[in-house]
């Protein structure tokens, strides 16, 4: 867990962090990863494991299967279904990689912009499998007080704060740290939890999770910090600096809205600590998945890629989903193009089901329909530039201190990331990152618009540094609302969606039981996850998709080795009523 830039667990001295740090140092068999909680299956035991994943029977294979969307969960969905020998027909209306969105400021450069996800943390279990098997490299991501950043500056209500360590601010920030630590230890059984997920106790897990899904359901992120005895006594001035730097990885006041079970599962599954970078873009990932040719697949001769069974290029999206039969869903392209497939896999934010692809209503229950239309999307944005060199090493002569710091305020920019990709390579700067209404407003912006007003923002924080001086080439910015094919960044769960939530993730499970017009088609995403904004949970529910087409067409998971389905009913999350 890291609050506030600490990295101490709840309840929980220095002296005893270093112990503690040491102890699972010593037992790196015993990691925090994401378990779970709602659903603890261990994805990245199933994907490794030697018996492989699942068969179909031989009249079967070859047989093809749709999948929409070429982002990370169409891709590892496609990537698994060709392994077993099905054919995947991926539909894409933009490019490979869907929010894994790695824009080169130079054709040919390594020097990116991560329009999308752009840190992923060490609790990513499964999708650091394929980031490993396709040999990419991870560096720390430069998050606020942590050794990659260097050295952070915390600007808020006028005052401007230089730090390297959280012991470097003012006692303020670890009274808040204090607060939240004991909260989450008293409220939410934090340290219980986590041990759960590191010994992957599926019992005590749920026996502990099921008890807070039905405490903190209907109730906000706010609601836990101003209702707790903790926050409760302090003033509003510690809340509000919470929710402007908060996390380790920034300020989450944009989140206080959200269910404070979303906001429980990021920190007990550490996703707010030890993040990384993908060297050269995360995008490699989707990309690889899509050129490489596995050594171990079924049917397809050795060498067969997504990429060559698609002549290198995808289909284009897809304009509407129609049900024609039992086992027979029309898909119908941008173009016009008319195809038929026994499975679909829909892989596209759940919102572009009822607005950019026309959609049989009868694919999907009424109570499902709700659910997707009930999903609600954070908007963001994100300003990036290439400077000459990573200009903000340099010391200021009378300070002593960098010249630009890693950079967390309440002013326009709100966060200001570096990289630095050494001393004989360009650097690049994302000078803005921003959420909701701070993300609204620069929506109607140009890009150079959007950099002037960051700048002018920055200057009066470093009114020493001329940043446009080093600036070269292109800037590259997005707003994650405006594109067409997503219409936010990701979900961000209201108090009382568990029902909702439940009921997509649920969906590949079982289908045996739905009607012949509702069989067949499969969702997967981080939307359908119950962590949505990590892509580990589009990893997870790609492969469910994956496991309920493979029961579709009559194949089984090799009993050593049981599917998300076959354990569905065991593990599956608690039933909360209608």
């Amino acid at each position: 867990m890291s609050i506030v830039f600490g990295f101490a667990a709840p309840s929980e001295n220095r002296a005893a962090f270093v112990v503690r740090q040491y102890a699972e140092a010593m037992q790196p068999d015993r990691p925090v990863t994401i378990f779970g909680p709602d659903f603890p299956f261990a994805y990245d035991d199933w994907i490794t494991h030697p018996a492989g994943i699942g068969s179909v029977p031989t009249d079967a294979l070859g047989s093809e299967v749709a999948v929409i969307g070429a982002g990370m969960a169409g891709m590892v969905a496609a990537y698994e279904l060709m392994k077993v020998g099905l054919r995947p027909v991926v539909y894409e209306p933009e490019r490979i990689g869907g929010r894994l969105r790695s824009e080169h400021f130079v054709p040919g450069e390594p020097e990116v912009a991560e329009l999308g996800g752009m840190r992923f943390p060490a609790s990513s279990s499964t999708f650091f499998h394929y980031v490993d098997t396709f040999g990419l490299r991870s560096r720390p991501f430069p998050n606020p007080l942590t050794e990659a950043a260097g050295s952070t500056v915390i600007d808020l209500g006028g005052e401007t704060l230089y730090a390297r360590t959280l012991e470097d601010l003012p006692p303020i920030y670890t009274e808040i740290e204090t607060a939240w630590d004991s909260a989450l230890e008293r409220v939410a059984g934090f340290s219980a939890l986590q041990d759960a997920i590191r010994d992957r106790d599926i019992a005590h897990l749920k026996a502990l999770w099921n008890r807070l899904v039905v405490d903190w359901d209907d109730r906000s992120f706010y609601d836990f910090l101003a209702t707790s005895d903790e926050f409760g006594s302090l003033s509003f001035r510690h809340r509000e600096l919470f929710g402007q730097v908060g996390f380790g990885t920034g300020g989450w006041d944009s989140d206080f809205a959200n269910s404070m079970l979303e906001i429980l599962r990021v920190v007990v599954t550490n996703c707010d600590t030890e993040q990384h970078l993908i060297v050269g873009g995360a995008e490699q990932v989707p990309r690889k998945l899509w050129s490489d040719s596995p050594a171990n697949i079924r049917y397809w001769p050795v060498g067969t890629s997504l990429s060559s069974l698609h002549s290198g290029v995808p289909r284009a999206g897809v304009a509407a989903l129609r049900r024609l039969g039992p086992n027979r869903i029309e898909v119908v392209d941008r173009w016009g193009d008319s195809r038929e497939f026994p499975a679909v896999v829909a892989t596209c934010q759940a919102w572009l089901l009822s607005t950019e692809i026309e959609c049989d209503e009868a694919l999907f229950s009424q109570d499902l329909w709700m659910a997707l239309d009930r999903t609600r999307y954070m908007q963001s944005s994100k300003t990036f530039v290439m400077v000459d060199r990573p200009f903000w090493t340099d010391r200021d002569p009378v300070t002593g201190r960098d010249v630009l710091s890693m950079t967390l305020t309440d002013r326009l920019t709100r966060g200001t990331y570096l990289f630095d990709n050494g001393p004989d390579r360009p650097g690049v700067i994302c000078l803005s990152y921003t959420w909701m209404s701070d993300a609204l407003k620069v929506l109607p912006h140009s890009v150079e618009r959007r950099v002037s007003l960051a700048l002018d923002a920055l200057r009066k924080i470093y009114p020493d540094v001329d940043i446009a001086e080093h600036i070269v080439g292109r800037p590259l910015t997005v707003s994650w609302e405006a594109e067409p094919h997503f219409l936010g960044a990701f979900k961000g769960a209201l108090p009382g969606h568990y029902r909702y939530n439940t009921r997509m993730y649920g969906h590949f499970h079982d289908q045996h039981k739905l009607p012949d017009d509702e069989r067949g088609i499969f969702i997967a995403g981080d939307d359908v996850s119950f962590m949505p904004a990590w892509v580990e949970g589009a990893v997870q529910t790609a492969l469910n998709a994956v496991w309920g087409v493979i029961d579709h067409f009559g194949g089984t998971s090799h009993p050593d080795n049981p599917g998300p389905g076959d354990r569905y009913a065991e593990l599956g999350p608690i039933d909360i009523g209608p």
